[in-house]
């Protein structure tokens, strides 16, 4: 298995795969063929430097998928920040360990671009996810808060 660099050619995959879940296929717009708005996000991505959209390929086929941001500030010294977004595994890979694959590979990422820390969000509504996020000692140390203004 690998872990590549997303191509544009892989973005209908993405964005399968976010919409295969109970929370995704309420905000994701999967179809074919895929929005545009799906397309020019990518483009944005894909150029910003700050920005890493990763697949994990077996045998050629798309299977995982994660993004990672890195967000530089001034705190701790001028410090970078890694935040790990959007994680997905194909439903036909769940369960045989590729998650963790995908997230050791964002952790040592992150310490090659000089980050400090590593840190995700994940909805309340995913406890199997928080319960995987503390197995790889991921602690839940801050309270999150969001506002949806659109």
């Amino acid at each position: 298995m690998t872990i590549r660099q997303a191509k544009k050619e892989d973005v209908s995959l993405i964005v399968e795969m976010l919409a295969n879940d109970d929370l995704g296929k309420l905000r994701e717009d999967f179809q074919n063929p895929l929005p545009k708005k799906y397309y020019d996000a990518f483009s944005n991505i894909d150029k910003d430097p700050n920005q890493e959209l990763v697949v994990m390929e077996d045998a050629g086929l798309v299977i995982g998928t994660l993004q990672l941001s890195f967000i530089q500030y001034l705190t701790y010294q001028g410090g970078i920040r890694a935040q790990i977004e959007a994680v997905r595994v194909h439903e036909d890979y769940r369960g045989k360990g590729i998650g963790k694959q995908l997230f050791l590979w964002a952790i040592e990422r992150s310490k090659e671009k000089g980050s400090h820390v590593v840190q995700l969000t994940t909805d309340k509504k995913r406890p199997d996810a928080l319960k995987f996020y503390k197995s790889l000692g991921f602690i839940d140390s801050h309270e999150g808060m969001k506002l949806h203004i659109q």
